[in-house]
């Protein structure tokens, strides 16, 4: 029997394989034998009929591609790189890459080729949280795990929900409300998860910088802040006490759309509450003000003094199974590894490490600004920019321009693939080894469940082979993913709170790792956790006479993302089908809209045909479209929040035309 971890979301299960047959494993902490939909039919994802299976390779994205071999694609693109400034060469990573994978691209790019255009798709899903977390806290840090449910009193979910997202937490959550955990969830959409919910408060999109500054607002005023963990472990008090009192409460609760009496059943609720945990992802994160919506969350939690303790803190879900274990290797292009930023102590450790003196002091391009910038080398590996950066028709234009564009992936059929001039496959999920970290800092090794499908190689394997034709060889000169694992250890001991080196790769398949769980205290220099002002600015897309709807965007239980692994599985297709639109009855009664009736929906940036699902489990003026929907990104605005640079796919402005009725 083999025993890995499933390779989907951030919940992060153990399974367990054996003669053709995949399962959860019963003794893993993290699951307890339980799997998702899409979990139990890993299997299933790995080999489909659209596996990208060979090499490729062309001049130009109109002439049809001539199967190469890795050799001649790799020779290739370091001849271009070599011939290249270095700020005109990016990586575009994903969270689907395992650690080792990560680590590699990263000290290539970084520390030998010279640019920090290093980023990942994670920017699009978590980077205002790691900003926030920097800011407030310290360092990209979680200060308590999933288990943490179990030892608070309430449970707050803002913009997530887990019942379709991260299913085997939701199952936790649900487990801990028998044994007395009240949940409150807050969305626009009265959803899977808030049906469970003992609180469910129909928030207005865009207001939860007002929502939580209300909290923090109340806390001060009524003097239920700890006063005395606050004077001694907190700073800016009077900044933010100060700030807050020139915010009216009664326009920051209209802004939020809620009544009186549903914040006030809230508050009550809050004030009762000895132990409370803040959960939220996606919904605040991607937002012109992303950064701000989780410092204002995270306020909460600084006042109150609830955090750093059992069963209490923000709590951030990661969406990608290893987008936190990318942003410890230094995945993302505003940092460096291990957490370590651009000043000159930290390059300075960073080039002794890496025995390198080529390693820039400034930030590079963000996943998000790198086709703007144009670049000249472009190697995307798993993952898709053409389908989920905002505002498609513009990033079509930009890609286009690129002279190399090269994709490492392991499937056939993304939407990037028409631009691009080479093409190299790689090994999914099930057919490489490697680790992974969870959304509660678990690592847990990923193991190979059977051959290699023809030979394909593993992408830790694609950039030492790069590394190699561009002259690195001794310093990229790698026999398997732990030997690349443990020299990623012996580099986290250039932080000090990175006590990663203290895992066993051997072990990790049995015996998952926690980082930082002697971590109590804030990672600040003077230990002080950091208040900030905030307030909603309402810098999203404004509404108007001709697109008076916002779109609101997001997962669906079953499937993944594009769906280009999960959409090719029969059995994830029965729960919801991967195109419809969420609209409100009496929205849809206006526009003598039907359900099932195809509709177009339209933007300022483009249009796409979808088909009416017609509910009360939306907010008026607000549809929904899964992101399942691969066109979805026609429609959504390329605003990004000015610190995270990360987009903001939850306010487009929209209108919407019936074309015919069933």
């Amino acid at each position: 029997m083999i025993k890995s971890v499933c390779g989907y979301c951030g919940v992060g299960c153990g399974v367990e394989y054996e003669e053709n047959k995949l399962s959860g494993n019963a003794s893993y902490p993290i699951n307890r034998g339980s799997l998702c939909q899409k979990g139990a039919s890993g299997l299933l994802s790995i080999h489909p009929q659209n596996r990208l299976t060979k090499p490729q390779i062309r001049e130009n994205i109109e002439d049809d591609f001539i199967a190469s071999t890795y050799e001649e694609c790799i020779a290739a693109i370091a001849e271009k790189i070599k011939q290249t400034p270095k700020e005109k060469v990016a990586f575009y990573l994903s969270g689907q890459l395992l650690t080792e994978d990560y680590y590699i691209a990263n000290k290539l790019g970084k520390g030998f080729i010279g640019t920090n255009n290093v980023d990942t798709n994670s920017r699009t899903c978590m980077s205002s949280a790691v900003v926030a977390h920097k800011k407030s806290i310290g360092a990209d840090f979680v200060p308590l795990r999933m288990d943490d449910i179990f030892r608070a009193n309430l449970l707050i979910l803002a913009g997530a929900n887990t019942a379709e997202a991260h299913v085997i937490f939701h199952n936790k959550i649900k487990k801990a409300k028998k044994q007395g955990l009240k949940v409150v969830v807050i969305d626009p959409r009265f959803t899977e998860t808030a049906k469970s919910a003992d609180i469910y408060l129909p928030i207005r999109a865009g207001s939860d910088i007002d929502f939580f500054n209300l909290i923090s607002k109340r806390l001060i005023e009524e003097g239920l802040y700890d006063k005395e963990f606050v004077q001694n472990h907190i700073n800016n008090f009077e900044l933010l006490k100060n700030g807050l009192n020139e915010l009216s409460s009664a326009e920051m609760l209209e802004r939020t759309a809620l009544c009186s009496e549903q914040f006030e059943e809230f508050f009550s609720l809050y004030k009762e509450s000895q132990n409370i945990i803040t959960a939220w992802t996606m919904g605040l994160n991607q937002s012109s003000q992303g950064v701000d919506k989780n410092l204002a969350l995270i306020n909460t939690h600084l006042l109150s003094g609830k955090i750093f303790k059992d069963g209490n803190g923000p709590l951030s879900l990661t969406g990608q199974p290893n987008a936190m274990g990318g942003r410890e290797v230094g995945g993302l292009a505003t940092m460096l590894a291990v957490h370590l930023g651009f000043d000159d102590e930290s390059v300075k450790k960073v080039s002794n490490f890496w025995k390198s003196d080529k390693i820039s002091n400034k930030a590079g391009l963000s996943a998000t600004q790198m086709l703007e910038a144009e670049l000249e080398v472009l190697i995307i590996c798993h993952t898709d920019p053409i389908y989920h950066l905002p505002n498609r028709n513009k990033m079509e234009a930009l890609m286009q321009k690129i002279p190399l564009v090269v994709e490492i992936n392991a499937y056939e059929n993304s939407q990037s693939a028409k631009f691009a001039h080479i093409r190299l496959p790689s090994a999914p999920w099930g057919e490489k080894e490697g680790t992974q970290t969870n959304l509660d800092r678990t690592i847990t090794k990923q193991e190979k469940l059977g051959k290699t499908f023809q030979n394909i190689k593993a992408d830790w394997e694609i950039f030492k082979l790069l590394a190699w034709e561009l002259g690195y060889k001794k310093e990229f000169d790698y026999k398997n993913p732990k030997e690349i694992f443990e020299e990623y250890q012996e580099m986290t001991k250039l932080n000090s709170y990175m006590d990663i080196c203290e895992a066993s790769y051997d072990e990790l398949s049995h015996k998952p790792f926690v980082w930082g769980e002697k971590i109590k205290n804030f990672l600040t220099p003077d230990k002080k956790g950091n208040l900030f002002f905030v307030q909603n600015k309402e810098l999203s897309e404004k509404t108007t006479q001709e697109y008076p709807f916002v779109l609101l965007t997001g997962r669906t239980r079953d499937q993944w993302h594009s769906g280009t692994k999960s959409a090719s599985v029969p059995s994830l297709l029965k729960y919801k089908e991967l195109n419809f639109c969420e609209i409100h009855s009496a929205d849809a009664d206006m526009l003598g809209i039907k359900e099932g009736d195809e509709i177009r929906v339209a933007s300022k940036r483009g249009s796409l045909i979808t088909k009416a699902l017609i509910t009360e489990c939306i907010r008026e003026k607000t549809i929904f479209i899964p992101i399942s929907n691969r066109e979805v990104n026609y429609l959504t605005n390329d605003l990004l929040d000015k610190e995270s640079f990360q987009p903001d796919y939850n306010h487009s402005a929209v209108k919407i035309e019936r074309l015919y009725k069933k």
